[in-house]
């Protein structure tokens, strides 16, 4: 199959997938889905009461446009390159990529044979391969090629991830009250992404300073034995003003043994006393538990998972992908920290 007809079927998947994705978003909130007894049930009320089932869904779809989009982007600017020099793309391709491209060795080839689970001799399979190292390399360069002419174009991405509300009222916050983007996020001490995420997160304080405000709410997930006790502790420390510094510590040092945030309570000049009979007493429990809650209302499963400006996003996320879809909505306009689904 050639390039220019891989193009046409992308463009058309696109096409078919932005065709689907307003036939949803024409519908507002109070469009009637549904009638029951002559009561009238809408969009907004599936979306509010069904949200546990419908996020995961409507994020899978949005992660599905987003994959195509990206391609559909890529070989956009393979064409524009091709235009401005009177090419083809094939012939492009072939010019910048396929050329830059050298076979591998026949060592090389023997040493990726015996990586494979194979029971067939050597030279019954070096023609594949030989055809799929040449692919990697291809695809290596290819991305390198395209990443170029993105940086020598201007793309503008505005499909965003689906939104849901999200009760924000007793959240612990830092930022401006009123701010263009408001960042959630759902998240486990104990959680090895949220650890590493941390500091990405203070990274993107740090960048963007007041146009975003953070909101830290917890949810400790079953299997993690100390998530929540630390999440406790959090809470502690925030009725001694001193909930970020605490967060923030225990994302650093990964002690989350009951002995040892005491350790940590007492290191940042926490009454010590107040703090232990705090912790002890699971005072902060009930209110760690209606995080939970509302993350699980919202049909969250994992950690960490971030809600920008509603907008929902989870998954093995790095700070490229926080910073993109942050000056997404900083970018949009009429953005207030409502945007949150407060």
């Amino acid at each position: 199959m050639s390039v220019v007809q891989t193009l046409v079927r992308f463009v058309v998947s696109a096409i078919f997938l932005l065709a689907c994705a307003h036939s949803v978003l024409a519908q507002s909130d109070s469009t009637v889905v549904a009638e029951v007894g002559g009561v009238k049930l809408t969009l907004g009320d599936l979306e509010q009461e069904e949200s546990a089932k419908l996020l995961s869904a409507h994020y899978q779809y949005y992660q599905a446009q987003s994959k195509a989009l990206e391609d559909l982007i890529d070989k956009t600017l393979l064409q524009q390159k091709a235009k401005s020099e009177n090419l083809t793309v094939d012939r492009l391709i072939d010019r910048d990529i396929k050329s830059q491209v050298k076979d591998p060795t026949e060592d090389q080839m023997k040493v990726y044979y015996e990586g494979l689970e194979t029971e067939q001799p050597y030279d019954a399979v070096r023609e594949k391969i030989l055809d799929k190292i040449r692919q990697l390399r291809t695809d290596k360069v290819k991305a390198a090629y395209v990443k170029t002419l993105r940086a020598q174009s201007t793309v503008s991405i505005a499909l965003a991830p689906p939104q849901a509300k999200v009760d924000v009222a007793d959240a612990q916050v830092l930022g401006p009250k009123v701010a263009q983007v408001t960042l959630v996020e759902f998240a486990d001490y104990e959680c090895p992404y949220c650890q590493k995420v941390a500091a990405d997160v203070k990274k993107l304080q740090s960048d963007f300073g007041d146009k975003v405000a953070f909101t830290y709410k917890d949810f400790p997930l079953p299997m993690h034995s100390r998530a929540e006790k630390a999440a406790e502790a959090s809470r502690c420390a925030s009725k001694q003003n001193k909930f970020w510094e605490f967060h923030d510590e225990l994302f650093r040092s990964k002690e989350l043994d009951v002995d040892q945030l005491k350790a940590q309570a007492r290191a940042l000049k926490l009454d010590a006393d107040q703090f232990d009979k705090c912790l002890d007493s699971g005072e902060q429990a009930a209110a760690v538990e209606r995080d939970r809650k509302e993350g699980m209302r919202l049909g969250i499963t994992g950690t960490p998972s971030f809600f920008v400006n509603g907008h929902y996003l989870s998954g093995a996320l790095d700070y490229s992908a926080l910073r993109q879809i942050v000056e997404q909505q900083l970018a949009t306009p009429a953005r207030t920290a409502g945007g949150a689904g407060q």
